[in-house]
């Protein structure tokens, strides 16, 4: 199964949260506040995604970050690649890490990259904007009403 980690889910959700006030700094905490998730793995995604230059860092007292462009030019695949590497199904796609013993006799090569790169376009027409459309509010959720309204009588 293809499946992105938590962290990367996490990222979506922590910039899809900054996109809603693009020109805004906002600090670890905030973000963590605002999204429900913890504070440390805010700080690292804000590392990361600042080191990717998908966002910017602010220094100073009153600092904090903003993302670096729109949301509209951000994608999907950017954020992935941003913490998880290269986008792929197999290991024996371009820039991989992961070294293959194989890879130059495998007649199935050619039609993995097809695949690769049909999901790296996928996942490229998707924006941050695209993301963040219909979403309403994040963190935990708020506390039921103990009773529903009643219907008054006539």
């Amino acid at each position: 199964m293809f499946r992105l980690n938590r962290l990367t889910d996490y990222g979506v959700v922590v910039l899809t949260q900054m996109s809603r006030s693009p020109n805004e700094l906002r600090t670890a905490p905030q973000i963590a506040q605002e999204t429900g998730v913890p504070l440390p793995t805010v700080a690292k995604l804000l590392n990361a995604l600042a080191h990717e230059d998908l966002i910017e860092s602010h220094r100073g007292a009153t600092g904090g970050y903003t993302l670096n462009r729109p949301a509209a030019e951000i994608s999907v695949a950017e954020i992935i690649q941003a913490l998880e590497g290269p986008i792929a199904l197999t290991a024996c796609v371009e820039g991989s890490e992961d070294d293959c013993g194989v890879a130059a006799l495998c007649p199935m090569r050619g039609n993995w990259d097809r695949v690769n790169k049909a999901i790296h376009e996928a996942l490229s027409e998707v924006t941050l904007a695209d993301m963040a459309a219909g979403v309403w509010s994040f963190g935990p959720p708020s506390e039921p009403d103990a009773e529903p309204p009643r219907a008054e009588a006539n």
